[in-house]
């Protein structure tokens, strides 16, 4: 049984009346004029969204992960872009620093970011690489105090906003594989321009270029060669965080296709009061509760402390793949208004298949989770 705590839902409450208030009104505008909406972004900083998984040294509340789904599950069920935003904000700009880093770099760098002052990116994906990520082309050599890097990231969440103070990417060095931050406006560090995206309208996402682009050594992020292991360990967290924004997704279908099952006519009847839109709805709540228990469980042990890698790839494997079906399945239900842009639905079919693919596809998920159970190749060896 999934239960929260008084403050937990109090929480809740005060982050959907944002949503309702600060988000709503403008989502189709924002989506429509591919518009990343700073003031909004750091208005989200305000209210204390980025600073949930953080220590109060640093001005976070230290509320955990369970806390920080809630705020991606409410930003995302009204919009998407703003979900995402949050969690790559957090998740994958953030925490590898607190992790991971120094105490000066934390210093230097995390007030800001969990005050949502400031933006983080994390640069992991190339363009050759995809989802072998042990594969990373960018190259990062030591000369003269500097890391000098070369390459290429691709797909990469708050990378060039106003706001953005810091891009950490993985780059290949003597000792393996390790994570050096960069900040925005680097000698060549070149942001590409924003790609045209099938959804995610109002989210920041572009490609980077590495020209000989130079950073003090002092920004190597944990030990060099231990940068796979850590960003292994971050999108654990990250999958948690998708599959939250996932079940946002299923409840903002959800709640669009029962008023609109309740309101729609169609030979002589509203459409709910027939068994082919209403057990739509009814796999659709299903789906919600389902989704919702595997996130909040692996959120849940992450937060206790306790093993929680194999459970993260489930939730983020369930909940991502109900919310594409809760997509096709509210568009369905809409029928040729599903497919104007200016319907809600319309906006969530787009939005949601990057819900697959984004921080581990769903085969990546199942074979983390094959192999925990003892099968695939490494167990073999």
């Amino acid at each position: 049984m999934l239960e929260f705590t008084e403050e937990q839902e109090s929480f809740r409450h005060v982050v959907r009346e944002f949503a309702e208030a600060e988000i709503r009104p403008h989502v189709e505008d924002w989506d429509r004029d591919h518009t990343f909406p700073t003031e909004t972004v750091l208005a989200m900083g305000d209210l204390g969204l980025c600073g949930l998984m953080f220590d109060e040294q640093w001005g976070g509340s230290g509320a955990g992960l369970t806390t920080q789904c809630i705020a991606i599950e409410e930003i995302g069920r009204v919009d998407q872009s703003m979900g995402i935003t949050l969690e790559a904000a957090v998740s994958l700009g953030a925490r590898p620093l607190a992790e991971y880093g120094t105490e000066d770099q934390k210093t230097e760098w995390l007030p800001d970011l969990v005050a949502g002052r400031r933006l983080a990116a994390f640069g992991l994906t190339e363009p050759d690489g995809g989802s072998d990520a042990g594969a990373t082309a960018t190259r990062a050599e030591l000369k003269d105090g500097h890391w000098v890097i070369n390459g290429a990231k691709t797909f990469i969440t708050n990378s060039g906003t106003d706001i953005t103070s810091l891009i950490t990417v993985t780059a290949r060095t003597p000792e393996g594989i390790s994570t050096i931050m960069i900040p925005a406006g680097s000698n060549g560090l070149v942001v590409e321009p924003p790609y045209r995206k099938l959804g995610w309208h109002a989210s920041d996402t572009h490609g980077l270029v590495f020209n000989d682009c130079a950073v003090p050594e002092a920004n190597l992020l944990g030990k060099p060669g231990r940068g796979f292991a850590q960003f292994l360990s971050t999108l654990d967290d990250g999958r948690v965080a998708i599959a939250a924004l996932a079940v946002g997704l299923i409840a903002a279908c959800l709640e669009e296709c029962v008023t609109y099952a309740n309101q729609r006519k169609a030979f002589g009847k509203t459409i709910g009061s027939y068994q082919a839109v209403a057990f739509k709805c009814a796999d659709m709540a299903t789906s919600l509760e389902t989704a919702r228990l595997a996130t909040y469980h692996a959120a849940g042990l992450r937060d206790a402390g306790r093993p929680y890698k194999r459970e993260a790839a489930i939730a983020k494997l369930h909940a991502t793949e109900a919310a594409v079906t809760a997509t096709r399945e509210a568009t369905q239900i809409f029928g040729g208004y599903g497919f104007i842009d200016e319907t809600p639905v319309a906006r969530y079919y787009r939005d949601g298949k990057i819900l697959e693919i984004g921080e581990g596809t769903s085969e990546i998920q199942r074979m983390v989770i094959s192999r925990d159970l003892g099968l695939g190749e490494s167990a073999s060896k």
